[in-house]
């Protein structure tokens, strides 16, 4: 069915599952997840079935495609320059242009021109969230209402609870990625949280309150505190039995190395839950191997920048975005988020 081989597709680039659901319940509304959908009002005007259209367009019976303005595809492809590209993409490869496989291509390709819907999907931990930049900065059809944010959500909830076999909530199936957004999750809805009003304190409270404290110290609201924020997006999550709780950067990239779980390369490419050291001394000369100043949670990757969610970050909660194997990356602590998979 189309739906799993659309899931397969996407969730072996790395997209999220809730960025996957979200963008099929749009393609669901958009074309039923039919690649050789023609609209359905051109299809009386202009004389063609699904089939025929895609026919006549591969064998260059009809040659204005590109320009009838009619939707077409997965996506419900309309634009000229959008179409256009898609008929030449198909050709490249030799492939029909109502193909799958050579659609998902395109559309994945496509996504990356549209950085800011790209990351949401890559990071996504929320159907809702996904459908609807998909819908706003993707597809942007004439309907944006609440009603139509509403449904293209409730369709890829609907795919979910397909491929998921309608699991129960009590017996959830959490994949390795769902385990990851967990962390980056806890991270980024402290987004804001600060100094200047004491919004802080509320993370090292967390902290403080996690037991066994490491050393036995509990962090002052005075003290840098990116490493108890790193620890408490482990504790809110659930995930202390692979992520070591520490407020010293130093220790904790040390329990990192002693689990196995410590990635010495700068260059190194990471996934979203990571956890990326910084050492400001580092003079950009090989590999960093100098003292750690700071912390941060990884999460996403795209292209070559790598986004992070940081505490401590000019006092208050932040992002910070770096370049694969940047400048003061000393780097990484790898959490095992396998072993918190539950497989079904």
């Amino acid at each position: 069915m189309n739906e799993k081989r659309i899931y397969d597709f996407f969730a072996a680039r790395g997209m999220s599952p809730c960025g996957i659901y979200g963008l099929m319940g749009n393609l669901v509304d958009e074309s039923g997840l039919n690649p050789r959908n023609l609209q359905n009002t051109y299809e009386r005007k202009l004389g063609y079935t699904d089939d025929s259209y895609t026919e006549a367009v591969d064998s260059g019976q009809y040659g204005n495609f590109v320009r009838d303005a009619a939707g077409y595809g997965l996506a419900q492809w309309t634009y000229h320059t959008r179409k256009e590209n898609l008929l030449n993409f198909a050709r490249k490869h030799g492939t029909s242009v109502g193909d799958l496989d050579t659609q998902l291509a395109f559309m994945y390709g496509e996504l990356q021109g549209y950085p800011k819907v790209f990351k949401a999907l890559m990071s996504a931990v929320s159907v809702r969230e996904a459908s609807d930049i998909v819908l706003t900065k993707y597809e942007r059809p004439a309907d944006q209402s609440e009603w139509a944010r509403r449904r293209r959500a409730r369709y890829g909830e609907e795919i979910r609870t397909l491929l998921t076999g309608g699991r129960k909530k009590e017996e959830p199936a959490v994949t390795e990625w769902e385990a990851r957004q967990k962390v980056v999750s806890a991270g980024v809805g402290w987004y804001g949280r600060k100094e200047a009003d004491g919004s802080h304190r509320a993370i090292i409270d967390i902290y403080n309150g996690h037991a066994p404290l490491a050393n036995g110290y509990r962090v002052k609201d005075t003290d840098s505190w990116c490493a108890a924020f790193a620890s408490a997006a482990a504790i809110a999550a659930g995930c202390t039995d692979i992520i070591p709780t520490e407020c010293s950067c130093g220790r904790m990239i040390g329990l990192f190395q002693k689990a196995g779980r410590w990635v010495e390369d700068d260059a190194h490419v990471p996934s979203a839950g990571d956890y990326i050291f910084y050492d400001w001394d580092d003079k950009g000369a090989g590999d960093c191997t100098g003292w750690p100043e700071h912390v941060g949670i990884v999460v996403s990757v795209c292209g070559n920048t790598v986004r992070v969610i940081e505490g401590n970050k000019d006092d208050a909660v932040g992002y910070r975005e770096m370049a694969v194997n940047g400048r003061y990356i000393r780097g990484y602590g790898t959490p095992d988020y396998a072993a918190k998979a539950v497989r079904v």
